[in-house]
């Protein structure tokens, strides 16, 4: 497939282990370009990449004090494109981060866990048969 025709991802997370087994998933399970990033500012810096869909995560503190939080990326990603999904991550399962996230017009909020990247792909199909993208979704295996 021509790259233009591909799915573009970011990840976003401080937690080098995570995003590696994350993005190792992606890739393993779809023909998406994956993007990976440890904070919120180099994916602010690298926005104009056009991701079309951005999994987030919620805390964003782990490397750098003072670093932007997951909140304040969304926030710079919806400046840039109201259109991009952006799913949040979180280690945390509070009623309140979810809702904060929400009202920060993420499209949803995963808890992480063994089957976060299961509920990562029913959300990404989800969001791209409402958004009718020109981009085909390609998941190697039909798991769902």
């Amino acid at each position: 497939m021509k790259n233009d025709t591909k799915i573009k991802i970011f990840l976003v997370d401080d937690d080098a282990l995570f995003l590696k087994s994350l993005e190792l998933e992606f890739l393993e399970n779809a023909d998406f370009i994956v993007e990976t990033y440890s904070t919120g500012e180099l994916c602010i810096a690298n926005i104009d990449n056009n991701p079309d869909v951005v999994i987030l995560d919620y805390q964003l503190d782990g490397i750098v004090a003072n670093a932007m939080n997951g909140i304040e990326t969304l926030d710079k990603i919806k400046a840039f494109n109201p259109e991009i999904p952006v799913v949040m991550l979180s280690s945390q399962d509070k009623i309140e981060v979810a809702i904060n996230c929400m009202h920060h017009k993420a499209v949803d909020y995963v808890v992480k866990s063994e089957t976060a990247f299961v509920r990562l792909q029913k959300i990404i199909t989800s969001v791209f048969k409402y958004q009718k993208m020109e981009k085909e979704l390609n998941w190697y295996m039909d798991r769902m």
